[in-house]
């Protein structure tokens, strides 16, 4: 499921906001123990974006980067540590939907990397779940 609503975005002390002015698409919780320890949780929740569609409206210079070695990185607030997108090579592919500012209108279609979930975590039946990245 895709949204083609624009949707805004901000960090948890606003210090930073964004606008996305195209469809969120492939939504997805990754499971993987990177992605966990990004986001102090059991998972994260993201929605795939085209960059040109993307803009960053307010506190760009409180950004703060990490790239990890195969160039998967995300941008998070460096004042309240909100993680706001994920970025490929250096450009922005997706956002965190939790730090989306309404209804997206899309639901997360599959959970990756469950070869590595934590030990703790159930997820739901029904959604498809794929051990390692998605087809």
């Amino acid at each position: 499921m895709e949204s083609k609503l624009a949707v805004t975005g901000e960090c948890f002390c606003g210090g930073i906001k964004y606008q996305v002015n195209g469809r969120l698409r492939d939504a997805r919780s990754c499971h993987c123990s990177r992605c966990r320890k990004a986001f102090s949780s059991q998972a994260s929740a993201y929605a795939l974006v085209e960059s040109q569609d993307f803009q960053w409206l307010a506190g760009e210079s409180l950004l703060t980067s990490y790239v990890g070695k195969h160039g998967f990185g995300i941008q998070f607030c460096s004042q309240c540590g909100s993680t706001l997108c994920g970025v490929l090579n250096g450009v922005i592919h997706g956002v965190t939907l939790g730090c989306l500012n309404s209804d997206p209108k899309i639901e997360l279609g599959k959970h990756i990397y469950v070869g590595s979930k934590a030990s703790w975590e159930t997820i739901p039946d029904g959604v498809p779940q794929f051990q390692e990245g998605s087809p």
